[in-house]
């Protein structure tokens, strides 16, 4: 169904960048450290996992993420009667603090913004599962494995779906 369909179903804002929001969307979300702040390390990155999933299946459903060093990619549906933003500002904000209390860190922990894009299609679907998927291997090509992306809602992994 067309955007321009849902005119009734879809609102907008704009913070510094602009969000669209579309009731019962499915969204590629990302953000990231501010400059100043060292890279996670794996600790932190089991940590930040851990808080991702809390939720998951009772205020969103998460499809699929990915933890690197500096910066989060997830697709998330949020379930009804929760709102993108809040579930991003719960796990901004929970994540910093869990940050800043456990491991010392100082200062703002995450750039005040975040990117989200409402997924449109299947066929944009798959081109984000497969980016979140595939980024550690493109960033770090000598790994064969990377134990901070994960796809909880799928019954099947992504190998078997592209087939």
């Amino acid at each position: 169904m067309a955007l321009n369909a849902l005119d009734n179903a879809y609102c907008a804002y704009r913070r510094k960048l602009p969000h669209w929001r579309l009731e019962g969307g499915v969204y590629f979300l990302t953000w990231r450290l501010r400059e100043h702040q060292l890279e996670m390390n794996t600790i932190e990155r089991d940590l930040i996992v851990s808080i991702l999933l809390h939720f998951h299946g009772i205020r969103y459903r998460l499809h699929a993420y990915v933890v690197m060093n500096d910066h989060i990619h997830v697709i998330v549906e949020p379930l009804p009667v929760y709102e993108l933003k809040s579930i991003t500002h719960s796990w901004k904000s929970f994540s910093a603090n869990q940050l800043q209390r456990k491991f010392n860190r100082k200062g703002s922990i995450w750039q005040e913004e975040s990117f989200d894009r409402i997924i449109r299609d299947e066929s944009e679907y798959w081109a984000k599962a497969k980016y979140i998927h595939d980024n550690p291997f493109i960033r770090w090509p000598e790994i064969n494995e990377y134990i901070w992306v994960g796809f909880p809602q799928w019954d099947v992994g992504l190998e078997a779906r592209q087939k």
